[in-house]
């Protein structure tokens, strides 16, 4: 049987060739007997000719989509290293049989973590209280004026209670806080062994104190946070959203911010990104912002990693592989048949 060759995205290395992500251990595919190349993208856009003869990619922050295809039918998994896939054509990827597999596991903590650290920076004002500190005396002279919020009693909202939506209320369990959430795809037991209370959308606009935005983008979750729903937060309420930009309707939310309307909002992610420089929201001292990276550690990045590397040595031994978001593509002749040749040697 012909070598298994493993693409990476070129974005997984530097300009000058050094690992951009050097916790991301490949160890275990070379131990396989893998063959791993580094594959350049065209204007974002992983290209067909260039992963010809390859079987699996892992893929960082390029694109994949059906330019990407190659036309041998070899590559058999896309492994995304991170949970979010709108960069990747997912029905083009099942038509030719090939699996789309995810991360969760990687990201599931550290996400987590970003929500609770946006959560306790926002209800302690922190930066407000950094920039009085640099300021000297006349900062100190005021700092009574920005008293935060304390969170025994408030109420906690998750618009989505997934993989990271759950594990928000793990790690907030000590604080004392109230839960509530809603999402469509979780019944109340599962939600109530985690403390929360199941609601309608827009009672969880109305009574969270902290409302964090945990759902994936899709068509129909794209501006599903706009005028209407902002509308009903508590002018004392903060925004929470680590999950994707285009959710929340940028212009509604700075409105918002702008007049009063709400607190305060924590943002990891932009409908545009990279973010100009003069998005307006930048301008608000009520908003804290991170350019989609906050759960950047070692942990999330090495989690991500290891997961990666698990979904292809699966197909690499003719077996499914773990987090797949097409899971229908295992049915497809495309996939059965490598799958056949693989798990027979």
């Amino acid at each position: 049987m012909t070598r298994f060759r493993v693409a990476l995205s070129s974005d997984f290395l530097n300009a000058d060739g050094t690992p951009a992500v050097p916790m991301f251990d490949l160890a275990p595919l070379h131990r396989a007997g893998a063959e791993i190349a580094y594959v350049e993208a065209a204007d974002g856009v992983m290209r067909a000719a260039d992963l010809a003869g390859f079987d699996a990619l892992i893929l960082l922050t390029h694109r994949f989509d059906r330019r990407s295809i190659p036309a041998d039918g070899r590559l058999a998994i896309v492994a995304r290293f991170g949970v979010g896939y709108d960069t990747v054509d997912v029905p083009a990827c099942t038509a030719a049989g090939i699996a789309l597999a995810i991360t969760p596991d990687g990201v599931r903590r550290p996400v987590a973590v970003t929500v609770l650290t946006f959560m306790l920076a926002l209800a302690s004002r922190l930066f407000a209280k950094d920039r009085l500190t640099r300021m000297g005396p006349p900062g100190w002279a005021i700092r009574s004026r920005y008293m935060g919020m304390g969170l025994t009693g408030r109420t906690l909202g998750l618009l989505g209670v997934g993989n990271i939506g759950a594990e928000v209320l793990r790690l907030a369990a000590p604080l004392d806080m109230r839960f509530i959430a809603h999402d469509p795809f979780i019944d109340a037991a599962k939600a109530q062994g985690l403390g929360a209370d199941l609601v309608d959308i827009e009672t969880l606009f109305r009574e969270a104190d902290f409302l964090s935005v945990n759902v994936p983008l899709s068509d129909k979750t794209r501006g599903l946070v706009g005028e209407r729903l902002l509308g009903l937060m508590k002018p004392t309420a903060y925004l929470i959203n680590t999950a994707r930009g285009p959710i929340v309707d940028q212009r509604a939310l700075y409105e918002a911010l702008a007049a009063g309307r709400l607190a305060g909002a924590g943002l990891d992610v932009f409908e545009v990104e990279p973010a100009p420089a003069d998005e307006p929201l930048f301008r608000l001292d009520n908003v804290i912002v991170t350019p989609h990276a906050l759960c950047f550690t070692d942990e999330c990045f090495a989690g991500n990693g290891a997961a990666d590397v698990r979904a292809v040595l699966a197909v690499m031994n003719g077996e499914t592989p773990a987090h797949l978001v097409n899971p229908e593509v295992v049915e497809t002749p495309q996939w059965r048949r490598r799958t056949a040749a693989r798990a027979t040697g």
